[in-house]
């Protein structure tokens, strides 16, 4: 099983997905703008490879957080800020069996799906 996770109208989610279809590989998207992202997935996340890493620093919404909220974040805080903010983790993320990737790169997706 597959899933991607992000938001459906962000570029690098369509070229995410758009090299799973070219690549022939089945998977569920999970738009976590509209759903959500489960906590329990979003802490796996952060322990796997940190806030730091799953936090995008690039996108207005985290350049929009008050300076206080993103001098105060750690793994905890940015656990909650997160959760009320979506559209701040980092797209795409995705989980095939064991493997989790975030970001993406068309190498790292061939080295995961090749068989």
């Amino acid at each position: 099983m597959t899933t991607l996770y992000g938001i459906k109208n962000c570029d690098t989610i369509k070229k995410a997905r758009r090299w799973l279809e070219d690549n022939g590989v089945a998977y569920e998207f999970h738009d976590y703008k509209k759903v959500g992202v489960p906590e329990q997935q979003l802490r796996q996340w952060i322990d796997q490879f940190g806030w730091e890493v799953v936090l995008n620093k690039r996108g207005t919404t985290y350049r929009k957080l008050d300076d206080a909220i993103k001098d105060s974040l750690d793994a905890e805080s940015a656990v909650a800020v997160l959760m009320t903010n979506a559209s701040m983790i980092k797209r795409p993320v995705i989980e095939h069996g064991d493997t989790t990737l975030i970001g993406f790169k068309a190498d790292d997706y061939q080295s995961l799906f090749q068989t």
